[in-house]
């Protein structure tokens, strides 16, 4: 998956990878996407509620060897 711009929030514990993707999605023009590599298991929820109470999109996830990463397409 394509992405305009890459977060490494690994390492990071709740709430911080949010904040740092917020932080970011700042940055972002609507309808480009940011990638997140995080590794605390509970972004996995929290990022998904954020994304859809953002007005977001989750457009995907994948766990590669214990990390987890996103593509949230702004909106």
């Amino acid at each position: 998956m394509n992405s305009d711009k890459m977060l490494d929030a690994k390492g990071l514990a709740c709430p911080m990878p949010i904040v740092r993707t917020k932080k970011a999605m700042n940055d972002l023009q609507s309808g480009q996407v940011l990638e997140i590599h995080v590794t605390d298991k509970g972004a996995k929820a929290d990022l998904a509620a954020w994304s859809k109470s953002g007005g977001h999109e989750l457009v995907e996830t994948v766990e590669e060897n214990e990390v987890l990463k996103f593509w949230i397409r702004k909106g």
